[in-house]
């Protein structure tokens, strides 16, 4: 039964409105490791190798960083706030594309998922011979 205030929405617009508990995602997603698609430098369709973005190693040069080491420095303890309030338990997958013929990369989110493959396949509940069971 959906609310009230949904009533006439056309369907494919309908799950962002949903309520967390009742959208139906994916227990798992899985990407192939190489991806024909749209290259900005080459202006045409090229082979991309598709890997998983990653946060680099934090600088300890920066501003930021210099500024807060120097307050902690000596006694006193903790001196900014510890952040608690963790409200999110997936993180979105940013996928990061790699022209084969020019290098050129590029970054493209993806949805929010709890269980992220690059190119596995999945051979849960099957055994040697390839079916379900014997």
């Amino acid at each position: 039964r959906w609310p009230f205030w949904l009533k006439g929405v056309a369907s494919d617009g309908l799950r962002q409105f949903l309520p967390s508990c009742q959208r139906t995602d994916p227990a798992m997603v899985n990407i192939p490791k190489v991806r024909n698609t749209y290259c900005r430098k080459c202006k045409k369709h090229t082979t991309h190798k598709v890997s998983q973005y990653k946060t680099g190693k934090a600088s300890l040069s920066a501003q930021g960083k210099r500024r807060y080491d120097k307050k902690q420095a000596g006694f006193g303890g903790q001196t900014k706030p510890v952040f608690k309030k963790k409200a999110k338990t997936t993180k979105k997958i940013v996928l990061k594309f790699e022209c084969v013929k020019c290098k050129t990369k590029r970054m493209k989110p993806i949805k929010r998922t709890k269980h992220f493959e690059l190119g596995t396949d999945s051979k849960k509940g099957k055994n040697e011979y390839g079916s379900k069971y014997r």
